[in-house]
């Protein structure tokens, strides 16, 4: 992400007139941010990869929204049905369903209310008297009810089935139990634009933090515009405070501008309103930070503009794809799950999605936080190391 810088910084300095003694640390910072916010709106390139390219996505994934149908639903066979009968092994042996387990319930609770499970089936035998010899039982959620429907046909097929050709001239081999007003529970829908716009939102922190960093700490070495400001009575820690508080309030506004669209166009889920809003701000804030740290150790491991690119990639493409943007981290192999679950954007879009759809604060994803604060030591530790002023 290259921010050209020309005539703003140079008249900058020509523009401090403050003696010595008067010299404001501070004022200076301030004036440097604000040459470096001008600079950075009339990049076309920051504007591309900071707001347009992941605002794209989020207009896309918006105007598919829920629509696509799928070929498996995924089900959890309850722990206390009876596995020994006809009707486990037909549903166990169709390629309709994708038998998932999990760990814990609250796990299992969590897919259920975001859709991303069909239901929950459960076969025990019958000990009421009745003719069938087992009872099925379908559990779903208001968020599935794209799925829910198809899933209770197959079964009653499946049922019926083993009931007119395995057992024929018998009552049905299962008594199915399932009523939509009871079974199904009511819960917020879990939409498309609920997963992709966190991930999309952290795409741009990371591009503008790596990308954006990098080349404007390079540029300000290469056209010695940093030399320049040598010259002065500032402070090099203010320096660097002024060009990565303009780094900060511009991504700020465009996650601002992000969050609202997604909200008042597609429906994203703010479930306490402003508070939700405000707290996946402070989290872009601390995810950016530590993202800027990765742009300055590019920016101090670059011999020139062109070599920038390529180690940037390294950092972000991999976080990209791996970091659960598109995709939940779960979907991907057993072996691949723990390299995505260390990567840095993987914590931040997973606290942005705990915060925004399920209702968590801050001090909720304190462990998410935790991680990408451990992340922030080591990157800054490496950062100190490599960075050059000249």
């Amino acid at each position: 992400m290259f921010v050209k810088f020309t005539n703003q910084h140079f008249i900058l300095l020509l523009q401090l007139k403050i003696t010595y003694m008067q010299y404001s640390q501070l004022k200076a910072m301030w004036s440097i941010t604000k040459a470096s916010l001008r600079a950075i709106t009339r990049s076309p390139s920051a504007m591309i990869f900071s707001f347009i390219f992941p605002f794209i996505f989020i207009l896309v994934f918006g105007f598919i929204g829920n629509s696509g149908s799928k070929s498996s639903f995924k089900i959890v066979i309850d722990e206390r049905s009876d596995t020994s009968n006809a009707l486990y092994q037909a549903i166990v042996s169709s390629e309709n369903f994708k038998i998932v387990h999990y760990p814990t319930h609250a796990e299992l609770e969590s897919d259920l209310n975001k859709g991303r499970l069909a239901g929950i089936i459960s076969i025990t035998k019958n000990i009421s008297g009745n003719t069938s010899a087992y009872d099925l039982v379908l559990k779903s959620s208001s968020s599935s009810n794209d799925k829910w429907p198809q899933l209770k046909s197959m079964l009653e097929s499946i049922n019926n089935a083993i009931s007119n050709k395995t057992f024929a001239n018998r009552p049905n081999y299962a008594s199915f139990n399932f009523n939509p007003a009871v079974d199904v529970a009511q819960v917020r829908a879990y939409k498309t634009i609920d997963f992709i716009l966190p991930g999309q939102l952290g795409f741009s922190l990371l591009s503008a933090g790596v990308f954006g960093v990098a080349f404007m700490f390079f540029n300000l070495r290469n056209t010695l515009v940093l030399k320049r400001f040598f010259a002065t009575p500032i402070n090099r820690t203010f320096i660097i405070l002024g060009e990565g508080l303009s780094r900060i309030i511009f991504q700020l506004i465009t996650a601002v501008v992000i969050i609202l669209a997604g909200y008042l166009f597609f429906g994203f889920t703010l479930v306490h309103g402003l508070q939700t809003f405000f707290d996946m701000l402070i989290l872009s804030f601390f995810g950016l930070v530590i993202f800027m740290g990765f742009g300055f150790i590019v920016s101090g491991v670059a011999k020139s503009d062109s070599t920038i690119p390529p180690f940037a990639n390294l950092i972000t493409l991999p976080q990209f794809l791996l970091g659960g943007t598109f995709f939940s981290i779960d979907s991907f192999p057993k072996w691949l799950q723990p390299i995505s679950k260390a990567m840095p954007l993987t914590h931040l879009n997973t606290a942005m999605r705990n915060i925004a759809f399920e209702g968590q604060t801050l001090w909720e994803v304190k462990s998410e936080i935790g991680i990408l604060l451990l992340w922030g030591v080591l990157v800054y530790t490496v950062a100190v190391k490599v960075f050059k002023w000249e």
